[in-house]
């Protein structure tokens, strides 16, 4: 993949993982963002070797951002990651991720091409900057040249409280639920009912700044999400299954999604 950076940002390079070694790296990325500041445990977290790794890794894409500067070795050399699973492969290899958390099957009946997105991650050092816009433009190309038509994955809210979200659940609930052609449910038991305040009580401001930045993202450019949440005691996290459908964006969305870097230099 070759972006056309600005002269302060040609030390990243974004690429698919080719290796293990670079697999690993990705796993080690995860390993400190999800287990060392957020919390997960569970059968995924590998503390000997410090790597946040399940089977599905082996089926999936990893899309990495690399910074250049950092030794070969250092594990700060991959700031940000992505992984990614096209449905031809899923389909082939047992389904999706998703689909332990969620009833993916309103999706899957339709034949569409899907991409599901998960893990992703920036490292502390690189958040605020321009990592995640580099990882966005680089699975702009993944989606265009895939011809994806539906994207969707599970992003999280840190911690199981679905009280303290309660503002930001119930607004997805209200403003953002996906049609019923495309809207897949939480499972049970650990199904979290999202409309929790009623419609009159909830606060557009509030609601907003208990939503997590990437969820937020994803809703700008035309996400919706699915009905119910899910509670992940292992990753203590609350989980909503976003999802985004490439033909019912708007042209600005496209627009927005699909821009290059050379609108930048």
């Amino acid at each position: 993949m070759s972006l056309n950076l600005k002269s302060d940002e040609r030390h990243f390079v974004v690429k698919l993982a080719e290796t293990e070694d670079e697999l690993r790296a990705a796993q080690r990325l995860r390993y400190r963002v999800f287990v060392e500041e957020l919390g997960a445990s569970g059968p995924t977290v590998d503390h000997d070797r410090q790597l946040e790794t399940d089977d599905f890794d082996a089926i999936y894409d990893h899309l990495l951002l690399i910074d250049n500067r950092c030794d070969h070795d250092a594990p700060e050399r991959v700031a940000g990651v992505y992984r990614l699973l096209h449905s031809d492969v899923a389909r082939a290899n047992g389904g999706f991720y998703s689909a332990s958390e969620f009833d993916l099957s309103v999706l899957e009946r339709s034949e569409r091409v899907l991409l599901e997105l998960g893990r992703s991650c920036v490292g502390r050092e690189y958040r605020g900057g321009m990592a995640m816009y580099l990882l966005w433009n680089a699975l702009a190309d993944y989606v265009i040249g895939h011809k994806v038509e539906v994207m969707f994955g599970v992003a999280s809210y840190h911690g199981c409280d679905a009280g303290a979200i309660a503002q930001s659940l119930s607004f997805l609930h209200q403003n953002h639920l996906a049609p019923p052609d495309s809207r897949v449910r939480a499972r049970t038991p650990n199904r979290q009912e999202m409309a929790l305040i009623p419609p009159r009580q909830i606060e557009q401001k509030l609601a907003m700044s208990q939503t997590p930045a990437l969820i937020n993202a994803y809703l700008r450019l035309g996400g919706c999400v699915g009905d119910g949440a899910f509670i992940d005691y292992n990753f203590n996290t609350i989980d909503v299954c976003l999802m985004m459908d490439t033909e019912r964006m708007s042209l600005r969305h496209k627009q927005a999604y699909t821009r290059r870097s050379e609108a930048r230099s």
